[in-house]
């Protein structure tokens, strides 16, 4: 066999913090903690009290954060030599993340919806014109939350798969954060010239999908996860700073593609488990219809449903 038809693999260690490795052992600690039950409950107990004490200084860095962000642009701007290159790279990265934001909404989400539900999401995309505003005007899926399951409810799904599926895709579906922060460390990288290799881009793609599931529903949390991502090919955190010119009207484009994916995720839910909720609305109309029992036969039944 030739040297070119020899395929040379090679590792080498690279300097800085093991992101991917505290995201995968902290998925791990979760379940395992889930699976201890109560024994787990001094550990629990601790991590709520230091999420809580980082929310107070979470508080204390967002009322500081428009002095800092305008030192940190002001040094970025100082350290620019051709001021025209950057805004026309900055104009191609924004490009760039809208057609893949419209992509991933038009084209990946509305293929999943057909194969589910056998129907075309049009129709119940047209309805969630007030959901798509709020998610725009707000740049916050938690905000919209309330918007989002009364529009599922107007739509008729079951109020149960609405009150459980929406408010889990607004804390973890952040599928266009992740696509953001996955396209923003390549650009950053592009800029400082550094060598992308596959095996770099699959560790940013996983890194910046782990980390969405991390990020707030508040505007711009994807700028906190993103240093974990800009860590994880070696690049300073401070980079961030180059795309905040544009991050604001972005962060508008992907909450909006956030909660409509919670939305159809919903009418999904809802189209797979119809079997099961129609067994149980049945099961309900039979229970309730049976005037002939006794009322203290009818409160034992409610007991024993409840």
């Amino acid at each position: 066999m030739s040297e070119l038809e020899t395929y040379q693999i090679t590792g080498e260690y690279q300097s800085g913090s093991n992101v991917l490795g505290l995201v995968c052992f902290s998925i791990v600690l979760g379940i395992t903690l889930g699976k201890m039950g109560d024994k787990s409950r001094p550990l629990q107990d601790f991590f709520h009290a230091l999420s809580e004490a980082m929310m107070i200084i979470t508080g204390w860095v967002i009322w500081l954060s428009p002095l800092g962000v305008f030192f940190l642009v002001t040094a970025k701007i100082m350290e620019i030599d051709s001021f025209k290159e950057l805004v026309g790279r900055l104009g191609l990265y924004f490009m760039t993340v809208l057609l893949g934001l419209f992509l991933h909404g038009f084209g990946t989400l509305s293929i999943l919806f057909i194969l589910a539900t056998k129907k075309l999401p049009c129709r119940y995309i047209a309805k969630m014109g007030q959901v798509m505003a709020t998610a725009f005007g707000t740049a916050s899926s938690s905000a919209t939350m309330p918007i989002t399951i009364g529009c599922c409810d107007d739509m008729g799904l079951d109020p149960r798969i609405t009150r459980f599926v929406i408010p889990i895709g607004a804390t973890i579906n952040m599928d266009g954060t992740a696509l953001y922060e996955a396209v923003a460390a390549i650009f950053i990288a592009q800029l400082r010239k550094v060598e992308m290799s596959f095996g770099k881009i699959i560790a940013v793609s996983v890194t910046a999908t782990a980390a969405s599931i991390g990020a707030a529903g508040i505007p711009q949390a994807g700028l906190v996860t993103m240093v974990m991502v800009l860590d994880t090919v070696n690049l300073p955190a401070e980079d961030v700073s180059i795309i905040l010119a544009v991050d604001w009207l972005l962060d508008r484009f992907r909450t909006t593609i956030n909660v409509v994916c919670d939305a159809l995720g919903a009418i999904i839910v809802t189209s797979l488990s119809q079997g099961d909720i129609d067994k149980t609305r049945a099961a309900n109309n039979e229970r309730d219809g049976r005037s002939d029992a006794p009322s203290h036969e009818l409160t034992e039944i409610e007991k024993g449903d409840h």
